[in-house]
């Protein structure tokens, strides 16, 4: 380990793990090391095992859940859009082919005390109940508007400067209730409060377009892809590119410390009493907590379900979104 390279990575989560093959791609000597002795750091996905041990220290799982392997649980649960930039990333780097999808079945939101599918065009939003007669074509009318929409033709703009005009305000000219609203602006959008309404409506016109591209995409119920063994597998496919381009890689590494001269400038990193040369370092907020702030929190829970969630027509995989005026809350879950 007492060499000297043009950059080391501490941590091997997504972010990390993507900058990593990148820069040895780029023909960078690159040394990447980990504290534990597994993956995807913050975003790694764990067997029933692992899950266990990670919060029920020595208990083990119960045998009627069946094989610990058979699971791939997310510390950091998302899905894909299928048109975003992340699936287009994995193709230009070509790490697809370490890769196995799968489309997600659907994609639900709760209104009024009911699980309901996100209606996601004009047609759907014609046949969904949750919204009145009247209010569908509104939604129509709206819905048409921004698919139309096309930042560079102002033909389609209908007079209406999206960079000044706010969420709210677009809204409004096409007359929608609140419930429309949060729907839209929850399960389309997918804003996780209700900032967004005072904002410019050109981001949230955005992620509505990119939402109905997604779903034509892979012509299935949801936009959403997922990796058929948990998000885990997308630093350790970057890690992949990483190797075959020459860099070197170092699990359960314990006590990872960046190293800096005088001035304040990185010279190594240091573990197991050995130190490690690089004038760049990269690594996750853990391994540098003197150097981060706290800004915010995620509550998460997991549940393992013996049953497809009722009312999402026996979907094996859904996106479920309770808006945060459904619940009396400051944000979404």
């Amino acid at each position: 380990m007492d060499e000297e390279y043009d950059v080391i990575v501490l941590g091997t989560g997504l972010k990390e793990c993507i900058l990593s093959g990148l820069l040895s791609v780029d023909g960078l000597k690159v040394l990447h090391m980990d504290r534990n002795d597994y993956y995807g750091g913050e975003s790694t996905s764990l067997n029933l095992i692992q899950l266990w041990k990670r919060f029920r220290g020595d208990d083990k799982p119960p045998p009627h859940l069946g094989a610990s392997r058979d699971y791939n649980i997310d510390m950091n649960p998302k899905f894909i859009m299928a048109n975003g930039n992340l699936v287009r990333v994995l193709i230009h780097t070509d790490v697809t082919k370490y890769l196995y999808f799968k489309a997600v079945d659907g994609s639900y939101v709760f209104n009024k005390g009911k699980v309901h599918k996100v209606p996601a065009n004009d047609m759907e939003a014609l046949k969904s109940p949750l919204m009145g007669l009247f209010e569908k074509r509104r939604a129509r009318k709206f819905f048409i508007y921004v698919q139309n929409y096309n930042e560079s033709d102002p033909k389609t703009h209908e007079g209406m400067d999206l960079t000044r005009v706010t969420t709210k305000e677009l809204i409004a000219k096409y007359g929608l209730d609140d419930n429309t609203i949060d729907f839209i602006g929850h399960a389309l959008a997918l804003h996780s409060d209700d900032r967004y309404l005072a904002e410019p409506a050109l981001d949230t016109v955005k992620r509505m377009k990119l939402y109905a591209e997604s779903l034509a995409r892979f012509q299935g119920g949801s936009p959403y892809i997922y990796p058929l063994y948990g998000l885990g597998e997308l630093p350790q496919a970057f890690a992949r590119l990483s190797a075959v381009y020459g860099g070197t890689y170092m699990l359960n590494k314990p006590e990872c410390k960046v190293e800096f001269d005088e001035e304040g400038k990185v010279v190594g990193v240091t573990s197991e009493g050995e130190t490690a040369k690089c004038k760049k370092v990269v690594c996750d907020p853990s391994y540098l907590p003197g150097k981060v702030r706290k800004v915010g929190r995620v509550a998460r829970a997991i549940a393992i379900m013996s049953h497809p969630i009722p009312s999402t027509d026996d979907s094996h995989s859904v996106q479920i979104i309770l808006p945060q005026k459904q619940l009396g809350r400051k944000s979404d879950m």
